[in-house]
């Protein structure tokens, strides 16, 4: 019976080993396709002539190889691996403008970005680096923020602390030692227990794309957990862990802060996600230089130079499917007109809910597959975010290229049963209520952190403020006209700025209201609008503990249960660029059957060892 059992192992990891390293399908990253640096287009004009192309049936390429819906990073990502293989891909987009929540946009003369605030891993010879250098022909640039990059604010403000975070494997945990004298066992051990979580996100991307079979053996013997400390820990929420490590109260709120990044509170938070974002930026935290559009902006001609268009203003109101099942192609809403594009494969980037609730056919929504992997998610908390174009530039309102983290009591959640009745009342409120304190609050300005900003907008400064809002509370105006809702959605909208601008105010005191030339802000349901947000969410389905169960995550992959229908983006994997991205990666690897995530790990190997020997030259 032993020798039977150990044949069967040795068996299992012969065959995961040669499924992960083979490589039967063509590689995008074959060939170093970076191009010397060109001059920065700032024309906003020359750069619309890319990023707004709208759709027209003349437009659509012939022969095309797939249909990509949405062009966020994850669908973007994904139309660029297949371009770069020669494949013809049409992306579209239902806004204005290209980009999901990489696009800007400008009130004002104010140029807002809408969801980059900081990446991280971006050191040049890091796999993630290397690959977005590959995807934009090396024309994207990386500016490095602030060392620290993150600034935790903690208490009302008769009593507010600051914890400066910063950047670095050694740095991170010294500063916070300094911060905490006492706690070095803790630190050290918090930081040894993220790392080696992370360490195990190489399950997650086998189990979405090696056979399901093997998947639910790995999953059913529980060698999933014995393989992979992520899946390990992916049950145990972020407050047990971090409680288990110290009774310093404050300790544990700097521990947690990060949670904003993922949308869950840390007692509903899998440490494994929260591992996930802690060590992404452990190396430090970059912003694209010359704005978030740059991202699109240089992607885009990669698709279109194989072939393919992006095309915006092309609303897709179903996908087409024959009497087998099987995709053919999507329709595409006019003004009253429906317009038919096919395409053998069509891939969705616009999330598992509009996927499945809104593009399918009813008969084909009530498939017991798809029903399974929709009653495994759920979806994400909504999105609130405050624009401010302001007179001054970053010296005179001094403005860094940091971000803050401001939360108005001292801790959160269980960490501190105040702060946790507190968020509680807030999102569980009556709406007039929740908008006079707003408990915690993201603070950056993406114009202090992009070196071409004085060139483009002198003397000006933007700041873009972020929380949460529940989708409930402005659902009665969704069908409203965007630009001109109801007086009484005006007025809640400005009962949320006016609370979340006093915070603003006493924590940047040089910002007054005399600076502030433009001022707005985006509820759940203009994220509903704008990026087809089907609750207003910014992350997408839900992020809480159960997103990480092994079973989850073998069931909701990119090939769905309809022939020549995929998923990317974040609901493929996690939230996030660079988690759109990772989705991309492995929607990539079943498409082209070899295994993306390795390639990229490749590609920084040799690019690594290529930079090496022009530096020794």
């Amino acid at each position: 019976m032993l020798i039977s059992v150990v044949i069967i192992c040795v068996a299992l990891v012969v065959f995961i080993l040669k499924y992960v390293f083979s490589s039967s399908g063509p590689n995008p990253f074959e060939t170093d396709t970076r191009e010397p640096l060109k001059k920065m287009v700032h024309d906003r004009k020359e750069k619309n002539k890319v990023l707004k192309q709208g759709f027209v049936a003349s437009k659509v390429p012939d022969n095309l190889d797939a249909i990509i819906i949405g062009s966020g990073i994850g669908g973007l990502g994904l139309a660029v691996l297949l371009a770069k293989v020669g494949k013809k891909v049409l992306v579209l987009e239902q806004h204005g403008r290209a980009g999901g929540c990489c696009h800007t946009f400008t009130e004002k003369g104010f140029e807002f970005d809408v969801g980059i605030h900081y990446i991280g891993d971006l050191l040049e010879h890091k796999p993630f680096r290397c690959m977005l250098d590959h995807l934009t022909n090396g024309q994207l640039q990386w500016e490095p923020l602030e060392n620290p990059f993150d600034q935790v604010v903690l208490g009302p403000p008769e009593n507010r602390r600051r914890y400066p975070i910063y950047s670095g494997r050694t740095r991170f945990p010294e500063e916070l030692k300094k911060c905490f004298p006492g706690e070095e066992k803790a630190i050290d051990e918090y930081l040894k227990l993220v790392k080696k979580t992370m360490r195990g996100i190489w399950l997650l991307a086998l189990l979405k794309t090696c056979p399901v079979p093997v998947a639910k053996f790995l999953i059913y013997t529980g060698l999933v957990k014995r393989l992979s400390f992520f899946f390990k820990m992916a049950p145990r929420s972020l407050t047990e862990v971090v409680n288990e490590l110290t009774e310093n109260k404050e300790l544990r709120a700097v521990f947690t802060y990060i949670f904003g990044t993922y949308g869950n509170m840390p007692k509903d938070t899998s440490f494994s996600m929260h591992s996930l974002l802690v060590t992404h930026y452990l190396n430090g935290a970059w912003y694209p230089k010359g704005g978030a559009s740059e991202i699109a902006y240089h992607m885009i001609p990669i698709i279109e130079k194989a072939g393919g268009a992006v095309l915006v203003r092309a609303p897709v109101n179903r996908i087409l499917f024959n009497d087998a099942k099987e995709a053919y192609g999507v329709s595409v809403m006019k003004g009253q007109e429906e317009i038919h594009v096919h395409a053998p494969m069509v891939i969705s980037n616009a999330g598992i809910f509009n996927t499945y609730q809104k593009l399918l056919p009813k008969e084909l929504q009530a498939m017991p597959s798809i029903q399974e992997q929709l009653s495994m998610m759920k979806n994400g908390e909504g999105g609130l975010s405050v624009f401010l174009g302001l007179n001054g530039t970053k010296e005179e309102l001094a403005l860094k290229a940091d971000n803050y983290w401001i939360f108005s009591e001292n801790n959160f959640d269980e960490l501190n049963i105040m702060y946790l009745l507190q968020v509680e009342n807030y999102l569980n409120g009556e709406r007039e209520e929740s908008a006079k304190s707003v408990p915690l609050l993201f603070v950056a300005s993406p114009s202090a952190k992009d070196p071409t900003w004085e060139e483009r907008s002198p003397g000006k400064s933007t700041l873009s403020l972020v929380s949460f809002a529940k989708y409930e509370w402005f659902e009665e105006w969704k069908d409203d006209k965007v630009t001109n809702r109801a007086p009484e959605y005006k007025e809640l909208k400005q009962a949320f700025i006016d609370s979340i601008l006093e915070v603003v105010m006493d924590v940047f005191p040089k910002i007054t209201r005399d600076k502030i030339e433009y001022i707005d802000a985006g509820t759940p349901i203009t994220n509903t609008h704008y990026i087809g947000a089907p609750k207003g969410e910014i992350y997408g389905a839900d992020h809480g503990i159960a997103r990480f169960s092994p079973e989850l995550n073998a069931t909701v992959r990119p090939q769905t249960p309809l022939k020549n229908l995929y998923l990317t983006g974040q609901d493929v994997f996690v939230c996030g660029f660079a988690g759109a991205l990772a989705g991309a990666l492995t929607c990539g690897s079943v498409i082209l059957n070899r295994n993306l995530h390795l390639d990229a790990i490749a590609l920084a190997k040799k690019t690594k060892l290529m930079n090496a020997k022009l530096k020794g030259e």
